[in-house]
């Protein structure tokens, strides 16, 4: 992916500003070694050290590329030809010569570049070539971020919630958080919340591929992330990665552990109006639940002593 607005190649995208501050102010990497690494000069490296906003462009001129009036018929014709057979399915070629029957004058190099991207986007499974290992993480390094439905009682209403789930690697701590819905402006406010909870954000953010936070899915690992939430990734210099779509041993621990939470909390209070006292007594327990064997230690240490290690 190109490190640039596709509406203006002048203009750095806010995942490749967040990866610059992170890399000078985290791993303490010199603007010399930035310029080399991003082919950029070092003005423009200290200039997007003090980026905090996402920039703005405003477009002068729209272009109108003469396959432009076109897109549509050719994506109808990809979608309706994406469920045949590989052999039944127009070719680039192919699709270029419809185009021109119906009027098109644009080269064929336009179409197709579009083909391919349209395919690109398409893409959801894991190719053959990928390796998978077992998931190890520092302290302090990951956090996984998850939504869950529940039904709960409010004032005598039986309603259903969205509830973020945040969860430490290493640790194991988790905070739980809240809201009627999953809007991006909650998605925010929850890591807001969790960060002034855990004291901190962490270097990484691991996420489903939420569509609040995932604009487009391509290839592999490769992501369009939300400008809005790049910004808040940008102040808090944590790096956002995406779950391989389909892939749900890359969090097999989390839906588990997630799902245990929950509904512990939910049996024994389903009226949330009014908490017991006995509320942090539960919440100890439930940080200090095991998820089972750890490599070649049956037990493993606790979560509440791990969350120590987090803090350093």
């Amino acid at each position: 992916m190109s490190g640039f607005l596709p509406e203006n190649p002048g203009v750095l995208v806010m995942g490749i500003i967040a990866e610059i501050r992170r890399r000078h102010f985290i791993e303490n990497e010199t603007i010399t070694s930035l310029a080399e690494a991003f082919k950029l000069s070092r003005p423009i490296i200290r200039m997007h050290l003090k980026t905090i906003a996402e920039p703005v462009y405003q477009r002068q001129n729209q272009p109108h590329p003469k396959l432009g009036p076109f897109h549509g018929q050719l994506e109808a014709w990809l979608e309706q030809e994406a469920h045949l057979p590989r052999k039944q399915r127009r070719t680039a070629q192919r699709l270029y010569e419809c185009l021109q029957v119906e009027g098109c004058r644009g080269s064929y190099t336009v179409v197709q570049r579009y083909v391919k991207r349209w395919k690109r986007k398409r893409a959801s499974s894991p190719t053959v070539k990928q390796a998978f290992v077992p998931l190890a993480f520092p302290a302090g390094e990951t956090c996984q971020f998850d939504w869950s439905q529940e039904t709960v009682e409010l004032d005598g209403v039986v309603q259903t919630i969205k509830v973020a789930h945040f969860r430490l690697a290493y640790g194991r701590q988790m905070f739980v958080v809240a809201y009627p819905r999953e809007t991006q402006e909650m998605v925010l406010d929850a890591h807001c919340k969790a960060f002034t909870c855990f004291g901190g954000a962490p270097k990484r953010m691991v996420y489903d591929n939420l569509k609040t936070v995932v604009d487009a899915i391509f290839v592999g690992k490769e992501r369009r992330f939300n400008r809005r939430f790049l910004t808040l990734a940008n102040h808090y210099l944590f790096e956002p990665v995406a779950c391989t779509p389909e892939s749900g041993w890359e969090k097999a621990r989390w839906k588990i552990r997630r799902a245990t939470s929950v509904s512990g909390c939910l049996h024994r209070w389903p009226s949330l109006s009014i908490l017991p006292p006995s509320t942090p007594g539960w919440r100890r327990a439930v940080v200090n639940w095991r998820d089972g064997p750890i490599l070649n230690n049956p037990l493993g240490p606790l979560p509440g002593a791990l969350w120590k290690n987090n803090r350093c």
